[in-house]
């Protein structure tokens, strides 16, 4: 395997969302989970995502597991590796982004990394180093409360500062709106001062294609979906890689008995909830009994089991901010987060053992949970259901089935229905 791409993503449903976009964009791509094993086969492809479950782990775990990610994607000839993160850019002060992102530059020898987050096509467009999500700043959005990494500044090059060993510059919409050359001038001017990363403007689709040509010709690149299908047009339009333009795989039907999972509290899932609510039966979780050891997942299943026979049920966990603060409150941030997440694998487990062989999951903690536990080590990348969440089918998982992980924000109302109609 001699990759044109590779990509460490820092959690499941980004990893998805990346993967999405460098189909589309006719990249031949596989996700896996974790590194891969030696034994594990996977086809001819253009680009792998590795997916880590790291975005907020300690950030030294974080670091380390990066580092080999990234060992493993330059052993199969990877010149570009792309650090994927939130397009929130969800980090706290201490990491992780910025303590990944020293250590991978240190690494590949990179004298000034491009960073951004932006993806004009989902709402994040960055201008003068500030995020934003449609019109306002992403301090003034419902996405910074993020019940783990809360974002309440929206100055990107005040928040990677905070957590780099380097200076960070910006490069402003001004410089790529003159093109590669322009931005190539500027990231010179910058890493003469020292500069060793810098933010990047983007609020057209066409900001990115410019800064994927400039990115492509540097060793490492850190942002969101975005500068993926930058840097997939960019290796399309110099022809490192012939376009597939049949995109993702299709694959026979799977089949049998489906279930969705909810664990995000994000007001985009809360909505999907309420619609869902209207075509299937949904089970709301209590997190109180989840956290005082009450068996709650039994509680789940016990409802779940007998329905799967007459369709697809949903199983929720999810809460408005307010709840979830006043949870953190009684019981702690990370223990709440952690009692949840490992309640939704057992329900997921449990499903999967119970015949469930088609699973949509929403939140990318969540997810990741779920994932590990069923041990899945890959996927192929399927049909879009909604910009930034395909169809994946499990690959070297001991059967055949299909899964959707989506970020909490992603999706219109009616996503659930519309996963699982396209999930056959």
């Amino acid at each position: 395997m001699t990759l044109a791409l590779g990509c460490i993503a820092d959690d499941y449903t980004g990893a998805s969302d990346l993967a999405n976009t460098l189909t589309r964009a006719g990249l031949r791509t596989v996700q896996t989970i974790g590194i891969p094993a030696d034994d594990l086969a996977l086809p001819e492809v253009d680009a792998v995502v590795v997916s880590l479950k790291s975005r907020s782990i300690e950030a030294s775990l974080a670091v380390s597991r990066s580092r080999a990610a990234e060992t493993w994607l330059r052993g199969r000839g990877a010149s570009h590796v792309l650090f994927k993160i939130c397009s929130t850019f969800d980090s706290t002060d201490a990491g992780n982004i910025g303590p990944v992102m020293d250590a991978l530059r240190d690494d590949c020898g990179e004298g000034i990394v491009l960073v951004t987050p932006a993806f004009p096509e989902t709402g994040r467009t960055v201008y003068q180093g500030n995020l934003f999500v449609g019109a306002v700043p992403l301090n003034e959005s419902p996405l910074k409360d993020h019940p783990l990494n809360p974002m309440h500044d929206s100055s990107l090059v005040r928040v990677l500062a905070r957590q780099s060993r380097t200076q960070i510059g910006l490069v402003d919409l001004a410089a790529v709106a003159r093109g590669a050359d322009a931005v190539r001038a500027r990231l010179a001017e910058l890493a003469g001062k020292g500069i060793g990363a810098a933010i990047i403007d983007a609020v057209f689709d066409r900001d990115l294609e410019t800064i994927g040509l400039v990115a492509a010709e540097h060793r490492l690149s850190v942002g969101a979906s975005g500068i993926g299908l930058g840097l997939a047009r960019a290796l399309v339009s110099t022809g490192k890689v012939k376009s597939n333009a049949a995109g993702g795989e299709s694959g026979a039907a799977v089949g049998g008995p489906a279930a969705c999972l909810a664990g995000s509290c994000s007001q985009a899932t809360l909505k999907q909830i309420a619609s869902a609510e209207q075509v299937m039966p949904v089970f709301h979780l209590d997190p109180d009994r989840i956290l005082t050891g009450a068996d709650e997942a039994q509680r789940a299943l016990d409802w779940a089991r007998p329905r799967l026979a007459g369709g697809p049920v949903l199983i929720a966990s999810s809460s408005t901010p307010d709840q979830v603060a006043a949870l953190q409150a009684r019981h702690g941030r990370d223990a709440a987060g952690h009692a949840i997440e490992q309640a939704m694998a057992d329900i997921a487990e449990s499903l999967v053992k119970s015949g469930v062989r088609r699973l949509v999951v929403a939140g990318g903690e969540t997810s990741g949970a779920v994932v590990d536990r069923l041990r899945i080590p890959g996927f192929l990348v399927g049909v879009e259901i909604a910009a930034g969440v395909p169809v994946l089918r499990a690959v070297g998982a001991g059967g055949d089935m299909l899964l959707a992980l989506k970020s909490g924000n992603f999706g219109g109302p009616e996503f659930f229905s519309d996963a699982l109609r396209l999930m056959r």
